[in-house]
Order: C-alpha cells, then sequence, then structure tokens
C-alpha cells in the first residue's frame, strides 16, 4: 500500500487550507477544466460560477458570478464566463459547480482557478 500523506490544514493559516478533493492535486490545466465542464454538459446538469476571497473559502458562502447558466450546453461558452470571472476577480478562488436538477442538489464542485500563492 502506498504511504498516505498528512496535509496539515488550518484555519489559521488560509496558504494551508483545502476545499474539495481536486485542490489536493496541482492546479488544473485548460484542457482538464474543459473535460470538467464537458461532463457536467455532459449529465445535463446546470452550470454555474461562484468566486471568493482566500480567506473565506472554508465557509458556505460563496458569491454567485452571474445567475447560473441554466439549459447552457455551449462548453464554450461556459468557459469563457469562468475566464471571466476569473478576469474580473485575479485575487479571488473560481469555483465550477454543476447543479443536479433531478437530485436538487450539487452533482459537482471544484475549484478551477485558485488566488495567487495558493497552490
Amino acid at each position: 500500500m502506498s504511504e498516505v500523506m498528512d496535509y496539515s490544514s488550518r484555519l489559521t493559516d488560509p496558504h494551508s487550507r483545502k476545499f474539495e478533493t481536486f485542490s489536493y492535486l496541482p492546479r488544473m490545466t485548460a484542457d482538464q477544466i474543459r473535460r470538467q465542464v464537458e461532463f457536467i454538459v455532459s449529465k445535463g446538469w446546470n452550470p454555474a460560477i461562484e468566486h471568493t476571497e482566500p480567506e473565506e473559502a472554508t465557509g458556505s458562502f460563496w458569491y454567485m458570478w452571474k445567475l447560473p447558466m441554466f439549459g447552457e450546453t455551449n462548453v464554450d461558452q461556459i468557459l469563457n464566463e469562468a475566464q471571466l470571472c476569473h478576469n474580473l476577480n485575479p485575487n479571488h478562488h473560481v469555483r465550477l459547480i454543476g447543479y443536479d436538477n433531478y437530485r436538487q442538489s450539487q452533482g459537482a464542485s471544484m475549484v478551477i482557478y485558485r488566488a495567487p500563492g495558493f497552490e
């Protein structure tokens, strides 16, 4: 069995905090982000984009970027909105969400852009 690594996340150290599964991995490439958006669209989930200051990332409230993109299936349009949110909030974390209409919950949620200095 491989060795399990301990991540010393602490509330007192914003740089040590982890948000979700992908935050334990290196930053996603543009291609990896695209594949996640394609997955959300393939499931028929409604994409949404949120952002927040790194210090507030562990809270349950993130700022919604516009409204969820109900019924949007154009991957490039979703990626453009995520990039625009990131460009206008460069010091924030930006996350992509896929809302599942049938289960009435999030089917996917991942930070796709991390604030500078939060590797």
